[in-house]
């Protein structure tokens, strides 16, 4: 279904760097946190813009997340987007945080080519359904996907 999220965003390089991730969300959540826009069903998400094969590094753009009422008000460093409904594969992952790009990989490398699906044109994202326990991450990896 159609999201709406109110996003901080990072342009530049960002594989690898945990730290980036957790500034990233440290600003998000004190800013939605004084606001009671942290409840039990909110989601947190990383939306990915583009493609780090052919995007060079320091034009990479990716956006730490959190669902909100599309009426949200948003200021300053904080912005608000709509993620298109429709079609995603869906694949969950329990991962360290040096799996990530080995998860993404498996999704791209040898499930998409089997499945009789190609990518479509809106951004992949992240979607971390807990908070981390024990130093690993639950994250459902949601790539846009349309028929062959």
């Amino acid at each position: 279904p159609e999201m709406t999220v109110a996003y901080v965003r990072n342009i530049g390089p960002y594989k690898g760097n945990a730290a980036l991730f957790e500034i990233l969300f440290s600003k998000l959540c004190g800013w939605a946190g004084p606001r009671n826009l942290i409840g039990k069903d909110s989601k947190f998400l990383v939306v990915y813009h583009d493609n780090a094969d052919i995007t060079e590094e320091n034009k990479l753009r990716i956006s730490v997340c959190l669902t909100v009422n599309p009426s949200t008000e948003v200021s300053g460093e904080t912005g608000k987007m709509t993620i298109a409904s429709g079609k995603y594969a869906m694949a969950r992952f329990i991962l360290s945080g040096s799996e990530f790009q080995e998860a993404w990989s498996w999704v791209y490398g040898t499930w998409l080519p089997q499945s009789g699906y190609q990518p479509d044109d809106r951004p992949c994202f992240e979607i971390y359904p807990d908070g981390p326990k024990d130093g690993k991450f639950t994250v459902d990896i949601c790539v846009p996907v349309k028929p062959l």
